[in-house]
Order: structure tokens, then C-alpha cells, then sequence
């Protein structure tokens, strides 16, 4: 497998800038995930790994190597894209078996059958294998197209949201087996997703962009409990981080406009009250959507609580975030 890396990678449609002087060095054999809303620049920087776009400025590196003048064969890059790419009028077999056949590989036919079996029983499709991909479900084509990818030996794995088309007990299933496959190989895997439970348990990196720009590069965790901004702390949590005037709770720290909160940074059962508007059970925890001196909080409580709608809860922030008028994190 092989270190990749953009250094600062400028990349324009038109008047249109999706990446701006990016850098970013994703580890070998590391599983980096990058988060953002549409338009961040997820997609065009896998493009630009991949060689189906190039750069208008800067440069990648794969495997300590420039690759400006590469075409995508000759990068050894894998890539699933998020509209299934599959060969209609062939079987799944045979889409899987297709890029071992390149010239470039030479694989031998006993490897081949072996490499197709072994993905197909990993991706629950070892029944389908003689199907046309026509015959398949939407889940089953994106299946095929990850084993396509996954029966090969590159040096990067490219995904461009695999699991968005898969129901919710295969996907969780898929997390743990891409997640093993990676641990296993030791791959590195370049990874675009909007779901933040992917981010969280894939990943050894995150990166989170903005508008074509790196606002953070680190461990899911380093990215969870030490934000730079409220733009990188929105793209972590469930439920999302509440963000509320800084004097809300009392005195705050000079410069800061924002307090930020998680649902465990908001202490229950002192301090001031607050009104129970909703309460949400959802088996292994609760959520209470809280009204605060007018303002809407969402935090968490025990799964087996006896709060309803209407009751009064004392809450007061433990260690919060503190944020100023740009978003900035005040450390």
C-alpha cells in the first residue's frame, strides 16, 4: 500500500473553486475519512488521487512519487464510485473477474476464481454470482462494484459513499468488514461520506473540508473532543453539538459569542431549570429535547427514565466549547 499526498492542490470548474491550495497527507495504511457538506470538494479530491481530474495547480504523490503525468491505470488505484458502474450484459462474476483481467495485472485463473469467491462470500453475494447485473437490487449492484474493487491488490482504495444505497443492516454489516479487509491488508483507503457513524468507527483520520479547504485533519476523537471551529465540531455527533449564545448559562470567557455542547458536556439534575418538550426512546438511550430560556436543547439520558413531556430537568454545562463571533474555537 502507499502514502498519498496533495500539496497544494487548487482545482476550478469555471468560476467555481472546489479545492483551494489544499494539502493533506493521508497515512499508509490508514483509513481516512473525509466529511463535508456537498459541495467541500469530497468527490473532486478523490478525482484528483484517482487521475480522472487533474489539478490546475499543486501536485499528488502516491507512494512518495508524483503521479501528474500518470494516467489512472498506471496509478494502481482502486476506486467505487456512488452510482454503481457495473457492465450490464455481463455476470457478477465476470464484473468482479473484469479488472483482474487487465493486461497490467496478469493475474492468473486460479487467483482470479479464488479472489472472486473469497469477496463474494465476504459481501453476502456468493449466490448471485451467475446473475446478470441487471437482475440485481440497487444494494446488490453496489455490492458488486465494492467487490470489484475489493479483488484487486492496489495501492489506494478510492470510495465515494458505497454504502448510501444499502439498507441499514447490510451497511452496518459492510463497516465492519471494510473496516476488517483494511485492518487486515493494511490498506489505505480514501473514504467520502456524509454519515457520521462511518466517520466514527472506520476511520483512523478524518478530514473535514469547507469549501474546497482542510478545516481539520485528525483522529475521529481528537476531531469529536477538540474541535477547531463549530463547522468541524457540527460534522461529528449524534445528536448534534448545541450551539447557543455564550452568556446563556452566565459569565463567559472574553471573546466568546457561541457555547458549544455536547449531549454529555450538559450536567442533569443541578443547576437551572429547563422544560421537557419531547422525550425520544430509542432502546439503548434517551434523548430529551429540552426548552432553555428559549432555546432548543438536545441532550441525552438514561434509556429507562421516567421524564415525559412537560417536567422540569436542571441542566448547567460541564466543560464546554467556547467559540468567537467567526466560529473559531477560544482555547
Amino acid at each position: 500500500m502507499a502514502e498519498v499526498r496533495l500539496q497544494n492542490v487548487t482545482k476550478t470548474f469555471g468560476a467555481t473553486v472546489a479545492l483551494s491550495d489544499l494539502s493533506m497527507t493521508v497515512p499508509d495504511g490508514s483509513f481516512v475519512v473525509l466529511l463535508g457538506p456537498t459541495g467541500a470538494g469530497k468527490t473532486t479530491m478523490l478525482r484528483m488521487v484517482s487521475g480522472l481530474d487533474r489539478p490546475n495547480r499543486g501536485e499528488v504523490f502516491i507512494g512518495g512519487q508524483s503521479v501528474q503525468t500518470l494516467t489512472p491505470a498506471q496509478r494502481n488505484v482502486a476506486m467505487v464510485f456512488q452510482q454503481y458502474s457495473l457492465y450490464p450484459h455481463l455476470t457478477v462474476r465476470e464484473n468482479m473477474e473484469f479488472p483482474l483481467k487487465s493486461p497490467l495485472l496478469r493475474t492468473p485463473r486460479a487467483e482470479i476464481t479464488r479472489k472472486v469467491a473469497e469477496v463474494a462470500e465476504i459481501l453476502q453475494i456468493s449466490h448471485k454470482l451467475d446473475n446478470k447485473a441487471t437482475a440485481l437490487s440497487g444494494g446488490e449492484m453496489q455490492r458488486v462494484s465494492i467487490g470489484r474493487a475489493l479483488v484487486r491488490n492496489p495501492s489506494v482504495y478510492l470510495m465515494d459513499e458505497p454504502l448510501s444505497s444499502l439498507d441499514a443492516k447490510l451497511r452496518a454489516d459492510l463497516r465492519v468488514e471494510l473496516k476488517n479487509i483494511q485492518a487486515n491488508l493494511g490498506a489505505t483507503f480514501l473514504y467520502v461520506t456524509h454519515d457520521q457513524i462511518e466517520a466514527m468507527t472506520m476511520a483512523t483520520h478524518v478530514g473535514v473540508l469547507d469549501q474546497g479547504r482542510l478545516v481539520q485533519f485528525g483522529t475521529p476523537r481528537e476531531i469529536y473532543e477538540q474541535p477547531v471551529s463549530i463547522y468541524a465540531a457540527g460534522r461529528l455527533g449524534q445528536p448534534h453539538i448545541n450551539i447557543l449564545p455564550a452568556d446563556l448559562f452566565g459569565p463567559a470567557p472574553a471573546g466568546a459569542a457561541k457555547i458549544g455542547l455536547r449531549p454529555e458536556q450538559i450536567e442533569q439534575g443541578a443547576g437551572h431549570d429547563s422544560l421537557v418538550k419531547r422525550v425520544e426512546r430509542l432502546g439503548d438511550q434517551t434523548r430529551l429535547h429540552l426548552s432553555f430560556r428559549n432555546h432548543d436543547i438536545t441532550t441525552v439520558t438514561d434509556a429507562h427514565t421516567a421524564l415525559r413531556s412537560g417536567d422540569i430537568v436542571k441542566i448547567q454545562p460541564h466543560r464546554p466549547f467556547y467559540f468567537d463571533a467567526t466560529g473559531a474555537r477560544i482555547v
